[in-house]
């Protein structure tokens, strides 16, 4: 792969590099809200219903899948940059009709650039109110948002300066959809509905302390207030910060913070104990943040409450017991270690109504395969994120697609969306750098969920090629929309 480059404040190991912005994708769920409350389980007094977003550019009730191929050659243009949507349907990913975007798709704003990136940030939700979803996207220029209509994405507007970091949630609580983006001035929250000239209904920027600029923001409800609130990721020089709280509100978001108390980089939010507090599911880190692509992995769970984050938390490895596997840290030298919890997604896969957590383990090794990768659905319920009735999927594990190769880092991206409208989640997981015609040209899995789980039976995979997509070192899958 080309040009490869060190992230400021996480060192990927050889193959992970190539990407500025892979940390950002690897956050991915930094947009799940908490799911409803029901059951016998009491909201507390303020909670409104909040449920995980659909993503949905069509209008027609089926979760449809933004794949980002930031590495692809568009026009003779070297890592230009595309987008590929494949439509949700009855009978899971309609990869017969997907849709292609770039810079030179007409009415995208902009035009190609080599080493542009199309695609290596991205967010989707319904901006201007109309009953579709639509895809804001980012790369070295200034983001453009596509609007969703009942034929998919259309014509784009772009929005004004360059957005390294994108999220998305309802910050204010008055159902429209808001944009959070990192500018150089500070934390920016546009708030919605917005025109179809791309401009918000209002626009606040909480400034940053002197070279405190967040690496990742996760957003959702974790005060039951109705109100999205932010999480983000703080890191500098190699020094990992502890993740930093703010809340959000009828006024917006707060201008003040307080710390998690843990040291964790990317994450989602989820009620995984349907309390009505939305939970913080991160991966955690040393302080020494370059050590972490050498680390086995872990995830840190930090409950939510009236007052957002608790004191109580829960720390879960692969040696957590009722988790697949072992915990293996690397050797600098050698490889990386596996990486429990390098990517995160959330979503109900079982329909029991708690969400369950998608656990990418990039760096797991498959018998004397090195990095090949995995994944480890952990499943919420009524006493939280635990180890039980853990699963875990890789390309060798029976029914999967293809085979598990040295380096391929399966689970590097994951996502969870009812892709067939059935009520319970799928898995779509990603691995940038599987080969196809050639090297790192990527592709995508997706494991049907079930009432015991996420199941093997249905299974099925495509990478560029299968979609007429430009496939030499596209890294087809870098990043989902979410």
């Amino acid at each position: 792969m080309s040009h490869p480059t060190r992230h400021r404040g996480v060192a990927l190991p050889p193959r992970l590099k190539g990407m500025e912005g892979a940390p950002v994708a690897a956050v991915a769920t930094l947009l799940i809200a908490s799911l409803a409350v029901s059951g016998g389980l009491a909201a507390p007094a303020a909670a409104t219903t909040s449920a995980t977003p659909v993503i949905d550019f069509n209008g027609d009730g089926f979760a449809d899948l933004s794949v980002s191929a930031p590495g692809g050659t568009v026009s003779g243009a070297l890592e230009a940059g595309y987008i590929a949507v494949v439509y949700g349907s009855a009978a899971g990913t309609d990869t017969a009709h997907p849709k292609l975007i770039t810079r030179a798709t007409k009415g995208v704003p902009g035009g190609i650039e080599q080493y542009g990136a199309f695609g290596r940030t991205t967010a989707a939700r319904d901006l201007d109110g109309d009953g579709y979803t639509d895809l804001v996207v980012g790369d070295f220029a200034a983001p453009a948002v596509l609007w969703g209509s009942a034929k998919g994405l259309s014509a784009g507007t772009a929005l004004p300066a360059p957005a390294s970091t994108l999220a998305a949630g309802d910050i204010d609580g008055d159902g429209h959809a808001d944009l959070v983006t990192k500018s150089e001035e500070g934390l920016q929250v546009r708030y919605g509905p917005f025109s179809r000239a791309g401009v918000p209904a209002s626009t606040q920027t909480v400034p940053f302390a002197e070279g405190d600029h967040p690496k990742a923001i996760a957003v959702g409800d974790m005060t039951g207030d109705g109100a999205d609130d932010i999480v983000t990721t703080h890191s500098f020089d190699d020094v990992q910060g502890t993740s930093r709280f703010r809340a959000g509100g009828k006024d917006g978001l707060s201008d003040t913070f307080k710390t998690t108390g843990h040291f964790t980089t990317g994450g989602v939010i989820a009620d995984v104990n349907k309390d009505g507090y939305g939970d913080l599911v991160a991966q955690e880190v040393t302080q020494v943040s370059e050590d972490r692509d050498w680390d086995a992995g872990a995830i840190r769970v930090v409950y939510g409450s009236a007052s957002g984050p608790s004191t109580r938390t829960a720390k879960i490895t692969q040696d957590t017991p009722g988790v697949p596997g072992v915990s293996e840290a690397g050797d600098h030298d050698l490889n990386s270690g596996d990486l429990f919890g390098y990517s995160l997604a959330a979503g109900d896969v079982t329909g029991d109504g708690y969400p369950d957590i998608a656990v990418g383990v990039p760096g797991e090794d498959i018998g004397a395969v090195r990095e090949a990768g995995a994944v480890v659905l952990l499943k919420g319920g009524a006493a939280g994120l635990t180890g039980k009735g853990a699963q875990a999927f890789h390309q060798s594990t029976p029914g999967v697609p293809g085979i598990s190769e040295q380096g391929d880092y399966f689970g590097r991206t994951v996502l969870l969306a009812d892709i067939n409208a059935n009520n319970r989640a799928d898995l779509a997981v990603a691995t940038p750098y599987e080969d196809g015609t050639y090297a790192d040209s990527g592709a995508v899995w997706v494991l049907r969920g079930s009432t015991s789980g996420l199941t093997t039976a249905g299974a099925t995979s495509f990478g560029p090629r299968a979609l007429g997509a430009p496939e030499k070192e596209a890294r087809f899958g870098d990043d989902f929309a979410r």
